[in-house]
């Protein structure tokens, strides 16, 4: 079992960490304080006081909120997209790229998908405006709920008492 340190970690979280060493994080097994370490470094990179309890993605975490302990879906810049069993793309500002004009916008010239059988929504925090994701799907699909995870169990996996409104 390997341990890494805070910097480490950090660097991880920051996209500079080493491909040898992000190899070595995908491939060994995961050392038990890894997690607590990982939500120390997210924490540290938002300036709200909820505690950070799983990342969704880059940017966007799951929190259990300081004011009620709601378990919500939060932005690092603290907008709060709801509660993190409900679909948060729903209140995300949404683009879509469904038209020639649009495409050509991310593809070279006859490059692109046609649009008739394929768009991308992109996904965008309404307060600071970063992506938070990119969907293909046909146009008539229904808005993808990518994550909807088990935090329970979760808690339970990593040896750690879940929060009172999981």
């Amino acid at each position: 079992m390997s341990t890494y340190t805070k910097k480490q970690v950090s660097d991880l979280v920051k996209g500079t960490l080493d491909w040898d060493t992000v190899h070595l994080m995908l491939s060994m097994p995961k050392d038990e304080g890894r997690y607590k370490l990982y939500m120390e470094v997210l924490q540290e990179n938002v300036s709200y006081d909820d505690k950070i309890l799983l990342a969704v993605g880059p940017h966007l975490n799951i929190v259990e909120s300081s004011k009620d302990q709601e378990i919500i879906i939060k932005c690092d810049c603290g907008h709060e997209f709801g509660h993190y069993s409900k679909n948060w793309k729903l209140n995300a500002l949404i683009y879509v790229r469904d038209n020639v004009e649009k495409m050509k916008e991310v593809y070279p010239e006859l490059m692109a998908p046609d649009t008739n059988w394929q768009v991308y929504r992109e996904y965008y925090c309404p307060s600071c405006g970063i992506m938070h994701d990119v969907e293909a799907p046909t146009p008539w699909y229904p808005v993808m709920h990518d994550i909807q995870p088990d935090l329970k169990t979760f808690f339970e996996w990593v040896g750690m008492p879940a929060p009172a409104k999981i």
